[in-house]
């Protein structure tokens, strides 16, 4: 692998202006531009990319942190990062903390030294001080962490609200909930939504993590303290899954005798058994809004806060049915 002192002598120059060729920083005569980039080409020259940030102080990338990856609606949010920054001449480094402030914390200073050009935040610790303090562009996304930090994020209140309306239009009069972790707000705005409709519908509600294993566990204990009810809400589409799973160990019916909704729209849905009705976030729109954003600030184009908001849709499957329709 050829170094930068190679190019430098192939070319009859100075590292230096070596350096100056590449970042296009600084003057550099034409005849010793075309001498260095001849050079390159004939080097098949790649110029470490570690060594360049700690000169420039850029890096081209950008971190992404993400509290679980095999929640697979962050894979699908980390696909619309990576089509966007790539379009952009950016490379994406993704860093799953599998919701581990310690791992978050350290992920961070190996970001910081790697010089990233702008961070993207789906934390599950919006408490987390440290953001506050870092010196880089950076947008939440699908959360709130911080005043003065953006954040692009889906109408979960009004998400809330459709599925607790759409319960009470299939006929479900005794109404349960599990949500999500408390900490985050943008969860809990489905959770408000949800309870501002359901009034006295609501017989029972619980919590849970978005993990499938805490999620099942959520759902045994709704069934156990609070059935019969006949419409539950679902933070999200993994908590949703789980309520069918032990639906079916209880031999309980859906939808004749249970109709579930979640949460976030992704494939998992289409995957249940039956089909789940869901609230549906733009995944993809969110991840490019974000990714977009992060390059407006990275590039100093808006410096003014924003919080993007976007709506969201009723995706009707088979795990609701419409009055005066048969299963």
């Amino acid at each position: 692998m050829a170094t930068i002192k190679q190019v430098a002598k192939r070319a009859n120059v100075s590292v230096a202006t070596v350096s100056r060729v590449m970042n296009n920083n600084g003057y550099v005569s034409a005849e010793a531009r075309e001498a260095v980039e001849r050079a390159i080409a004939e080097l098949d020259y790649a110029p470490n990319r570690v060594a360049r940030s700690l000169f420039t102080k850029t890096s081209g990338l950008i971190g992404l942190i993400m509290p679980d990856i095999t929640n697979p609606f962050f894979p699908q949010l980390a696909r619309a990062i990576e089509d966007v920054a790539n379009q952009h001449g950016y490379q994406v480094v993704l860093c799953n903390t599998d919701e581990q402030l310690a791992k978050e914390q350290s992920y961070l200073v190996a970001l910081q030294t790697m010089h990233v050009d702008g961070l993207i935040i789906t934390t599950n610790h919006s408490d987390n001080p440290n953001y506050e303090k870092l010196d880089v562009p950076m947008v939440a996304l699908d959360r709130i962490v911080k005043s003065g930090i953006d954040a692009v994020i889906s109408d979960g209140y009004e998400g809330g609200r459709l599925a607790a309306e759409t319960l009470l239009d299939c006929g479900a009069t005794r109404l349960a909930h599990i949500g999500g972790p408390e900490q985050l707000q943008t969860v809990k705005r489905r959770t408000d939504g949800f309870l501002d409709v359901a009034g006295d519908h609501l017989v029972g509600m619980t919590h849970s993590s978005f993990t499938f294993k805490e999620a099942l566990t959520a759902a045994q204990t709704l069934f156990d303290e609070h059935w019969p009810f006949d419409g539950l809400f679902a933070a999200n589409d993994v908590i949703a899954a789980a309520v069918l799973q032990e639906a079916v160990r209880r031999n309980v019916r859906v939808p004749q005798d249970l109709q579930v909704i979640g949460y976030d729209g992704i494939e998992l849905g289409e995957m249940t058994s039956p089909p789940l009705t869901t609230i549906s976030q733009p995944i993809y729109e969110m991840g490019r809004r974000a990714t977009e954003r992060l390059l407006d600030l990275i590039e100093k184009k808006e410096t003014v806060t924003k919080e993007i908001l976007l709506p969201v849709t009723l995706t009707e499957r088979q795990t609701t049915i419409r009055k005066g329709h048969d299963t």
